[in-house]
């Protein structure tokens, strides 16, 4: 060949950046995963590396789910709130507004704060509920008129006789009869008929008519006499009068002290402080606050469909379900009652526990049944690290391939007894969706992340490790010996 020979100097050959969509034209063989690229960034494809997104209410309009419901199921410690926050800051970016529907902890007040969105505390000597408070439903009420006017005020009554049986049913530990249950349905309408000034009945306002017995309650009760009336209401007097004297006081019976944000770009309501109080009033709380939430939602829709207000969409974060769950029989089905038609409001929903044998730890098997059906009405199943045992039980509800089991099994214990290591499943998830393949994601903090979303700082600051700054003791000179 003319001219050839050795060569002294092989130039390199020019580098160019393109995206896949490009590039795919010079090199034809490239294939992503197929993973969804609609929603929230939450982190890279484990086997691909390329970027996983996911947001229940984009994947509704995206049609990629068919119910905007999603459940986290996890080990403490594996991130489960991690990647709730950053899809709470994801759909806030996108427009929708965040309900945090009670925060045990609480993990989301900081985060909350920063995006300039409301927090109520609640607690003895603090923010307060109402359980009859018609919120910002009575405030789309005074806007309508008419037979959507008549609608909407028979859907408040309804609610508000709903929360205060399952607060009665949680106070007495059973449910309330079905003579009680008309009773409390005629006092309410007792004290809407003669509010004024759309000021709303309190429980005390409840128990003060039902004590009082007058003819429309007499009647109510199937009763001639005053004496009968008195008999057939004696416990459902002393229940009510738990809910303003007992281990419930001092939180439910006094008008709401700060009602919520409709313009708040999120809303939490910390009931961190009254954790400490017993499981009877956190469970009250939880109830309370996620009947004020969904109402909100609801108000917002009746709002739209006059053209008074903009459509909204939400996302509302249900944390430690079981805790509000377990408090007494029959609680399970007020809160299906509640999540069940999310989808009609444009809300999403995310419940998040640490295991299913939470939810079977529920006192009846109509309670355990109806638990598990929130996991199986989820579109979307999120799995941090898991043991085999409870993956096992997982697969019943939601199919797991071998490789998916033994995956999400690795990452729910250390391999080693190594101080300071990294928790092999800290940031790592499978994203189930019905019978397609798992997603497997690892999320990186980035950012202000890292300080919003750490859940172990009160850890730390009161036990640093021992090579920190915190930790480290003052370097003392010897003492000088005696002169002898």
């Amino acid at each position: 060949m003319r001219d050839g020979g050795r060569a002294v100097h092989v130039g390199t050959a020019p580098e160019y950046q393109a995206t896949t969509a490009q590039a795919c034209g010079l090199f034809p063989f490239m294939a992503g995963s197929g993973s969804p690229t609609v929603g929230t960034p939450v982190g890279r494809h484990q086997l691909w590396g390329e970027v996983v997104c996911l947001d229940p209410l984009s994947w509704l309009r995206a049609g990629l789910i068919t119910n905007p419901g999603m459940f986290v199921l996890g080990q403490p410690g594996t991130g489960k709130s991690t990647l709730v926050k950053r899809l709470v800051t994801g759909v806030i970016a996108a427009g929708s507004q965040a309900l945090i529907l009670g925060d045990t902890k609480p993990d989301y007040t900081l985060l909350v704060e920063h995006l300039g969105g409301q927090v109520i505390r609640i607690g003895r000597g603090m923010d307060r509920i109402n359980p009859l408070d018609s919120g910002p439903l009575g405030t789309a009420l005074r806007k309508m008129s008419g037979t959507d006017a008549d609608t909407l005020r028979w859907e408040v009554r309804s609610r508000r006789l709903s929360l205060l049986m399952a607060l009665c049913t949680l106070v007495r530990e059973t449910p309330i009869t079905n003579s009680e249950e008309v009773v409390l349905g005629r006092a309410i309408d007792l004290l809407d008929d003669r509010a004024t000034g759309g000021q709303d009945p309190t429980v005390i306002d409840v128990l003060r008519t039902v004590e009082q017995g007058p003819g429309e309650l007499r009647s109510a009760a199937r009763t001639d006499t005053p004496e009968e009336y008195r008999a057939r209401i004696r416990d459902l007097i002393y229940t009510l009068d738990l809910l303003c004297t007992g281990s419930l006081a001092g939180v439910f019976d006094a008008p709401t002290s700060r009602p919520l944000d409709l313009e708040a770009p999120a809303v939490s309501v910390d009931i961190s402080r009254i954790g400490a109080a017993g499981d009877k009033l956190l469970t009250a709380a939880m109830l309370s606050t996620w009947a004020y939430g969904f109402a909100m939602v609801d108000a917002a829709a009746a709002l739209t469909d006059l053209d008074i207000a903009p459509r909204r969409s939400y996302l509302g974060v249900m944390d430690e379900l079981w805790r509000a769950l377990r408090g007494a029989p029959g609680l399970v089905e007020y809160a299906d009652a509640l999540t069940r038609l999310n989808r009609a409001k444009g809300m999403a929903s995310i419940m998040i526990t640490h295991s299913l044998a939470d939810l079977d730890a529920l006192a009846t098997p109509q309670d355990r049944a109806k638990a598990r059906g929130f996991v199986e009405r989820s579109a979307i199943t999120v799995l941090a690290g898991l043991p085999p045992r409870e993956l096992a039980r997982v697969h019943e509800i939601t199919p797991l391939t071998g490789p998916e089991s033994e995956l999400v099994a690795t990452w729910s214990a250390p391999d080693s007894w190594q101080p300071g290591a990294r928790h092999p499943g800290r940031g790592k998830y499978l994203i189930k969706t019905g019978e397609r393949l798992g997603i497997p994601v690892e999320l990186s903090l980035v950012g202000a992340e890292k300080a919003l979303y750490d859940t172990d700082q009160a850890i730390r600051a009161a036990h640093p490790p021992e090579n920190s700054p915190a930790k480290r003791a003052p370097v003392r000179k010897p003492a000088e010996p005696e002169n002898r």
